[in-house]
Order: C-alpha cells, then sequence, then structure tokens
C-alpha cells in the first residue's frame, strides 16, 4: 500500500499536535531518592487512569521547600505537592485522598541516647509516655498533634538541632517517621544515637498529592489511577517493594512492637478512615 507526501505529513502533524497538548505535570526538583518513590505513584497512577499520554512530567528548575511550593502549585507555577496533609493545605488546594505511604507518616519510631533504652522499658501508655519529654520541630504539624494528646513535647527551630538535644538529655526522645530515623541516626555517627527498640507510637497522618483547585481535570485523573492501583494490587506491590520502605519494614519488625496509639485532631471529616485498604496494619506488613 502506498502511503501519500500529504498523508505523511498528516501524520506527523497529528504526532506533533498530540505531543504539544500534553498537559505538564511540575513537580518539585528531586533531592533525594526517596522522592523518587512519588513519581513512580504518579506515573502509576497516570498508567492505570489511562491518561499517561497526556501528560508530560517536568522537574522544577531548582528546589523549593514546603512552604514555597504550596505557593507555586497555588498560583500555578507548579502542578503538584506531595505532603502529610494540614488543615491549610486541604482549604486552598485540592487534596487527593489516598495516603501516599498508607499512613507510615502517622507511625513513629523515637530516636534516642543509645545509652537510655531502660527509660522506655516500662512505657505502655499514653500516661506512662506523658511522664518523658519528646522533641520536635516549632512549626511542625507533628508537634501540636502530639501535645493535643497530653504529652510533653520541647521544640526547637532547625530539625538539625533535635538530633544534639537528644544526645544531650534536653529531651527523651525524637519521634520519626519508620522510614526516616535509620538514615537520619547514620548521617550522626558522631553522635550517641540509636532507634528505641520496643516502642511504636500510631496516629493517622495521611501524605497527599495536592493540586491547584483550578486544575480538577488532573485530581480526579490521579484519583481514579491511584484508586485503580489500589484496587488490583499494583499500589501495595510498588509501596512495599520500594528500597527505603522495605529496608525500614525489615528494621523496625513493627508487629513486635509495643503500640501506644493516639489521636490526630487535625484530619479533616472526609478523611478515609473507613477504607482499612488505604492504610498499613502492623500485623500484616508485607516484608
Amino acid at each position: 500500500m502506498k502511503i501519500s507526501l500529504k498523508s505523511i505529513s498528516l501524520l506527523f502533524c497529528l504526532g506533533l499536535s498530540a505531543h504539544i497538548s500534553a498537559e505538564e505535570i511540575v513537580h518539585n526538583k528531586i533531592s533525594n531518592q526517596k522522592d523518587t518513590y512519588f513519581l513512580n505513584l504518579i506515573n502509576l497512577a497516570l498508567e492505570k487512569a489511562a491518561d499517561q499520554s497526556h501528560y508530560q512530567l517536568t522537574e522544577s528548575a531548582s528546589l523549593m521547600n514546603q512552604a514555597n511550593l504550596f505557593e507555586a502549585v497555588k498560583g500555578g507555577d507548579a502542578s503538584i505537592l506531595w505532603a502529610g496533609t494540614q488543615p491549610e493545605y486541604e482549604d486552598q488546594m485540592l487534596p487527593i485522598r489516598v495516603p501516599l505511604l498508607k499512613g507510615l507518616q502517622g507511625h513513629r519510631l523515637f530516636i534516642i541516647n543509645r545509652l537510655q533504652q531502660a527509660n522506655f522499658s516500662n512505657i505502655d501508655s499514653v500516661s506512662d509516655l506523658a511522664t518523658l519529654k519528646a522533641g520536635q520541630g516549632r512549626s511542625w504539624g507533628d508537634t501540636s498533634i502530639l501535645q493535643s494528646s497530653g504529652l510533653k513535647v520541647v521544640t526547637a527551630v532547625k530539625k538539625e538541632s533535635l538530633f544534639y538535644m537528644v544526645d544531650g538529655g534536653r529531651f527523651d526522645y525524637f519521634p520519626l517517621a519508620v522510614h526516616e530515623p535509620w538514615d537520619e541516626i547514620s548521617d550522626r555517627s558522631h553522635l550517641n544515637l540509636s532507634v528505641e527498640n520496643d516502642l511504636l507510637l500510631i496516629y493517622p497522618m495521611p501524605m497527599y498529592f495536592f493540586v491547584s483547585k483550578s486544575n480538577p481535570k488532573l485530581a480526579k485523573t490521579l484519583e481514579a489511577g491511584l484508586n485503580s492501583a489500589i484496587e488490583d494490587g499494583s499500589f501495595d506491590q510498588l509501596f512495599y517493594n520500594t528500597h527505603h520502605i522495605k529496608q525500614a519494614l525489615q528494621k523496625s519488625q513493627l508487629a513486635n512492637r509495643r503500640v501506644i496509639r493516639i489521636d490526630n485532631p487535625q484530619l479533616d471529616a472526609l478523611t478515609p478512615l473507613d477504607r482499612k485498604e488505604l492504610w498499613l496494619d502492623v500485623n500484616k506488613v508485607i516484608h
């Protein structure tokens, strides 16, 4: 079959037009391997929503802190933000209410001075934990969550200060999400730090994708794709096989820890707490 030059030109123009019409999803500049997980989730969602060819992932020119990225998404200079939810974000952007880390952000292990493990041997409840002092960032949303449960919190402006403060005994424990403390301790081998052996503090803390209110189409696409990935198991497959998550779950042995649960009064009423498939079950963790 002969194809005319006119037909070839038309096909080329159609292909070029499709490429040009692909919508950019501008995300923050990737600064570490852990952020690659969220890009993989975006791609998975687009694939499951059958919309992958309609979008093109584009990295921002420079790395933005979370506050600046929040403003960039609201103003249309960036397309997407992934972050632990907070009321301001849900009010001023469109949240895609599928917890990207299955709530792992609210599963907290404690960085402690390694010589102080004995202080935690008889801790079994919130009231027991309230006899000790936690350390947190002054502006972190987690700080008010801990305080609302009656826990004592010592704050610092800079995160780096907290490692030196727990090492020096200014407070007793520094709660971080399960996938975070191992690398933090490794990066500060000059300090006398370790991960506490026995406890797991849990409160509901979903990390969501957020997009601009002016882009409901992208929000619907991502939501549909993520829910499809939840249903067919591909979301869990990606989650449990991502290196830093898999490694953290193996090291932490969550099912063997004493669990202390507290509420998160900051959560929106639309938080999908009743959808058990979206959340980590520490007794069913896949290693």
